[in-house]
């Protein structure tokens, strides 16, 4: 065969290919098209993700891996897309019965500017914000992964949240800036509209804290998962403020204008009546929770644990469900005694920790020798031993638990030890879960092995 012959062979299959692939083109494209549309179930997630919080306030400094995002991850690889909804669903729960979570609300509008000289440590938060974040950061890889921790913005609380609690003129009064000068006064900050944004986010964050773990709880109910062997981890949530337990009906005080905790008590139980009908607060800052302990008073569905200085009321004292009151000077020795004594009351056999359901934690360290106003003697040490023992007994009773910052007031020439003491209650649970993650897994290979064993 002759060389043009050759190429006219050649030109004619070239062509019958080009018409081959146009036909075959189309229908291939729509193929892929087909093949790469995002499954059903993947769709019905992903509409039904909760709205991201608005990150105005959010400090550019967060590092990448943990900004604050939405309240849902989903898996993006290719194995998860062409995974049905029911192995999808399976793997998620798996992680989530491994690894624990632990979110921590934190909102850079905590900060606002006050008059020179104000004796208020406005600039703790994001001080003791960062120091929570570094001490994260340099744990091990392999640390890191017991437990899936994260940062979120503190949503600004609703008017109708805070009207759960708090008389809605007295609300309204203090949103338009209509307090006297009298009622300024006793809160301790100078209103302002920076201020406003503080109080509502400093709710906001401890709801939204609450709502999470009710929200994991109602999942857990859905789907039957009990705490059977170990293997289910704590449902624990944190909030780097809050903790503003001198606010009452209708007034606020000692630097506090709303109660976080109970507005998120009360909205919870409102919410989520079929998972939370009793709450525990538990309240360890070296003041009384005087507000709180009032806002409850009279009531069966939310009590009160105080135990906190004799000789540290700047307020009228009030009635607690259990007000537990310790000498001005306090040490490590006797403060542990009586907090592991009335733990294990509330253990055993006493009425107030009966059939409660959530659990907030007033975390204040004021109680340090170093604190400036708290007139108590407990070491750093001492501080840590207590978190321990408020987290055995929620680990213990298997309560879910929401912890909230308190007072802390540093020393002009020496912040660092209110700071690390404040960031400590955030590490030291988030070490407490990953530590529970560990002896999960642990026990999970131990009986994996047992069970080939006996095959």
């Amino acid at each position: 065969m002759g060389y043009s012959s050759f190429l006219s062979i050649v030109f004619m299959i070239q062509m019958v290919m080009m018409t081959m692939s146009s036909k075959i083109g189309s229908v291939s494209c729509r193929s892929i098209s087909t093949v790469r549309s995002i499954p059903t179930f993947l769709v019905r997630n992903i509409s039904a993700q909760p709205r991201v919080q608005q990150q105005r306030y959010c400090n550019r400094n967060f590092p990448s891996w943990r900004r604050p995002r939405g309240r849902v991850r989903y898996m993006t690889s290719s194995s998860a897309m062409i995974a049905n909804s029911d192995s999808t669903s399976q793997s998620i729960n798996n992680e989530r019965q491994q690894r624990p979570s632990f979110t921590i609300y934190y909102n850079d509008v905590y900060e606002v500017i006050l008059p020179p000289n104000h004796r208020f440590p406005m600039e703790k938060y994001g001080k003791v914000r960062r120091r929570i974040q570094n001490k994260i950061d340099a744990l091990s890889p392999q640390e890191k992964n017991r437990i899936s921790c994260e940062f979120r913005v503190s949503p600004l609380s609703r008017v109708e949240e805070l009207s759960t609690t708090h008389s809605p003129v007295y609300v309204a009064r203090f949103l338009n800036g209509d307090l006297t000068k009298e009622e300024i006064r006793n809160v301790g900050f100078p209103w302002s509209k920076s201020g406003v944004d503080r109080a509502l986010s400093s709710v906001g964050g401890t709801v939204q804290a609450a709502c999470d773990v009710c929200d994991e709880l109602v999942r857990r109910t859905g789907h039957n998962i009990s705490h059977d062997e170990g293997e289910m981890p704590p449902i624990w949530a944190a909030h780097v403020a809050g903790g503003t337990h001198h606010a009452f009906f209708d007034y606020g005080e000692g630097f506090c204008v709303f109660s976080d905790i109970a507005v998120a008590a009360n909205v919870v139980l409102q919410r989520y009546p079929s998972v939370v009908k009793r709450i525990l607060i538990i309240d360890l800052d070296v003041h009384q929770g005087n507000g709180n302990a009032v806002l409850f008073q009279g009531r069966d569905d939310v009590r009160t644990f105080s135990m906190h200085c004799s000789g540290n009321y700047f307020s009228e004292r009030q009635t607690s469900d259990l007000d537990v009151e310790l000498p001005m000077g306090c040490t490590d020795e006797t403060y542990l005694a009586t907090l592991y004594h009335w733990i294990n009351q509330m253990r055993k056999n006493d009425d107030i920790a009966k059939g409660v359901d959530l659990i907030f934690f007033q975390a204040g360290v004021d109680i340090l020798h170093d604190d400036r106003l708290g007139r108590m003697s407990i070491t750093s040490n001492g501080v840590e031993r207590r978190n321990k023992l408020v987290f055995d007994f929620a680990h213990s009773l298997q309560i879910p638990m929401v912890i909230t910052m308190g007072g802390g007031y540093p020393r002009a020439n020496n912040w660092d030890p209110i700071l690390e003491a404040h960031a400590n209650v955030y590490f030291q649970a988030h070490q407490y879960l990953s530590n529970l993650s560990e002896i999960n897994i642990s026990s999970k290979e131990d009986r994996s092995e047992l069970i080939s064993d006996n095959k």
